[in-house]
């Protein structure tokens, strides 16, 4: 398996690690990209992550017999609508987009003949950081990758998606983009709505700043989130907001229970969920079966 050419749509730190790793990997013989941004194109150039520079996305994709697409979610629909005309059908299509159920969306309404070429993926990877001066051809090393294949999609392409991520180091799994994105709204979404919830109701009180000057190892790995891009979560928590908001409500009747445990000294109750949570947490393995966990 090897491509001639990777069309790289967005060269951030996703697009560019993937990039990175095709490289490293010598998957592909020729990287051309396209960012909004003139100096992050020069910057993807300069740093090797790119070969060659495209002045528009079409530019970019012609002749690709590869295309990811690594552009803010909110995006996604405009830069499908102006890839589709230069889109090879012979070429792999692929995202790494948060948020699924958007995005198949976005394709149903852009991409007309050449739907079946694209196969939507979400690697569970990233930094804190953004930008292509932190790509690093490492990112996706034994990381979780999300398929959720469209119906239009062959054996083939769906294949040939698979084999391209495990190839750069990715465990890969398959679910519906409904599937994807209940999922995700409960184990990566909430915990950074409520990251930046509690950053937020620390620095808004008068004495937060001598708060966060005591604050020890806990809460520097609690919080680690909370300093993710903003615009990249605000586009996410809105494009998956009626799952987000389900795992929110059902968050905050646990937290109603422990506070009405302490409200009422119930020493029995507040431990018992507090034991819970504890085993749950224990048994939880990275990217491993935790149907014990969840049991």
């Amino acid at each position: 398996m090897k491509f001639e050419k990777l069309a790289l749509i967005g060269c951030g730190l996703m697009g560019g690690s993937f990039a990175l790793a095709l490289k490293k990997a010598g998957l592909v013989n020729l990287i051309v990209g396209f960012s909004a941004s003139e100096r992050t194109r020069q910057k993807a150039l300069a740093l090797g992550v790119i070969d060659a520079i495209a002045d528009d996305v079409a530019m970019a994709v012609q002749g690709a017999d590869l295309v990811l697409v690594a552009v803010p979610v909110s995006a996604t629909q405009a830069t499908f609508a102006a890839l589709a005309p230069a889109l090879s059908a012979q070429a792999l299509l692929m995202d790494v987009g948060s948020t699924k159920t958007d995005v198949v969306a976005a394709a149903v309404a852009t991409l007309g003949e050449r739907l079946a070429c694209f196969v939507p993926a979400h690697p569970i990877a990233g930094k804190e950081v953004a930008g292509v001066e932190h790509a690093d051809a490492e990112l996706y090393q034994n990381r979780q990758l999300i398929l959720t294949p469209l119906p239009s999609n062959g054996l083939r392409k769906i294949a040939q998606a698979h084999d391209v991520w495990e190839a750069i180091g990715c465990q890969v799994i398959t679910l519906t983009p409904e599937q994807h994105d209940a999922t995700f709204a409960a184990v990566s979404h909430l915990p950074h709505l409520v990251a930046f919830a509690l950053v937020n109701a620390i620095a808004q009180q008068p004495k937060g700043a001598d708060y966060f000057s005591m604050a020890g190892p806990g809460f520097r790995d609690f919080s680690r989130i909370a300093a993710s891009d903003p615009a990249v979560w605000r586009d996410i928590l809105l494009a998956n907001r009626e799952q987000v908001l389900h795992q929110s409500a059902l968050m905050r009747k646990a937290l109603d229970d422990l506070e009405t445990a302490m409200t009422e000294g119930n020493a029995q109750a507040l431990e018992s969920m507090i034991a819970q949570a504890s085993r749950t947490r224990a048994q939880w393995r990275l990217g491993g079966n935790n149907s014990e966990a969840n049991a």
